[in-house]
């Protein structure tokens, strides 16, 4: 008789990536349990029969409101495993980012998905590299990578990250993929959004996310304020975080009337939000160019869109930019450099194309058949 598989997933903020995990594991194991704040489905909806066990929200306000959300999920999710899921295999997502330090207290084997690798990504908040609880955190990352069953990672770049912690442990890259890689660009005369938003016959430079600590969007206002004599081009800055009214402050102090400011975007209408733009912004703190790479790289280029990258050269999201062709990098300071970028684009047409061809041509690269390497390389160690 086979044995009765059970795994525990735990996630506190749960969105596309990890509901086609999850599925992808809901059709081998005999019992799957997610652990979870919230289900943001964007498209594929979870598995019915993954049973959802809720505990705090990931609040993404204040510095402050996300570390004490981080703490009480990690205090339910620790009496959650020991007392319901102790002999169940445990696959942790590092939000919140304590929990996967728990993994061996308890019984069964655990695996860790790392999307941004801690305490390294703190950096940015003030975190030091030789500060007490960084070296403790240091510590506890070694012992728990190595005793891992499975460690995956988004880039190379995160694997050099974590090899940092546990030299020699093996670690499976497996890229994130696009929420709408099933769907095809849209023209901007048939972008209903756009005719909403007043903004035909614009030259659009798009950022959207998370406008945090992290995110230097005063570099992207500053190349803004270099171009305010171009009338067609805008700046339409889409986000959400706890710098955003500081960043309305900036903008409105220097009168910049080229650059808009909006609020995020629902999900019905985040893809066609993207194919607005000309031109898709991604910012990257470069105090922790290897920690992450964010999701909406994958989006934008399922988008088919050029990209401006503010990214230290030799992070992953660099390597990518470049390897793919999908548009440039540039140091935060090199204002000048973005500056002129964006006119080449608007003036030359044929560069803009080859940029938006090459970027559809890789999200091909990246889509959620993913989610089964997953399962494959997990069952495969069995």
């Amino acid at each position: 008789m086979a044995p009765i598989r059970r795994i525990v997933f735990i996630n506190q903020a749960t969105g596309y990536l990890t509901i086609d995990i999850v599925n992808a594991f809901a059709g081998y194991f005999n019992e799957v349990v997610l652990i979870t704040g919230s289900v943001r489905v964007q498209d594929t909806p979870l598995d019915q029969g993954v049973r959802i066990v809720k505990i705090a929200r990931y609040d993404r306000g204040s510095n402050f409101k996300k570390m004490i959300s981080w703490m009480v999920a990690s205090f339910q999710i620790f009496f959650l495993l020991g007392l319901r899921y102790n002999k169940y295999d445990k696959f942790f997502f590092t939000v919140p980012p304590t929990a996967y330090l728990m993994a061996k207290c308890f019984r069964g084997r655990f695996s860790i998905l790392v999307f941004d690798l801690y305490p390294d990504a703190l950096r940015a908040n003030g975190f030091r590299d030789d500060g007490l609880l960084s070296r403790i955190w240091g510590r506890c990352n070694r012992k728990v990578f190595l005793n891992a069953h499975m460690i995956y990672t988004l880039s190379d770049h995160m694997k050099a990250g974590i090899g940092r912690y546990a030299s020699g442990r093996d670690v499976r890259v497996i890229p994130n993929w696009s929420a709408f890689s099933h769907l095809k660009p849209i023209p901007k005369e048939n972008n209903e959004l756009l005719m909403k938003d007043g903004l035909q016959g614009k030259f659009i430079i798009q950022y959207s996310g998370n406008i945090g600590v992290t995110h230097n969007v005063e570099t992207l206002i500053e190349v803004a304020g270099t171009l305010q004599d171009e009338a067609d081009i805008v700046f339409q800055i889409i986000g959400r975080g706890d710098r955003i009214n500081e960043i309305a402050r900036r903008i409105n102090d220097n009168g910049l009337t080229n650059c808009i400011l909006f609020q995020f975007r629902d999900d019905s209408e985040l893809y066609e939000s993207l194919c607005e733009a000309d031109i898709a912004v991604i910012i990257l703190d470069d105090k922790t160019p290897d920690i992450s790479i964010p999701s909406k790289v994958y989006n934008i280029m399922s988008a088919g869109l050029p990209v401006l990258a503010i990214a230290s050269p030799d992070s992953g999201v660099g390597d990518m930019v470049r390897s793919h062709c999908i548009g440039e990098v540039f140091d935060k300071s090199n204002i000048t450099g973005m500056s002129q970028f964006i006119r080449e684009l608007r003036r030359d047409s044929k560069k803009r194309s080859f940029y938006s061809s090459r970027s559809l041509e890789a999200s091909g690269l990246f889509t959620s058949k993913n989610a089964g390497i997953y399962l494959s390389s997990y069952v495969a160690t069995d």
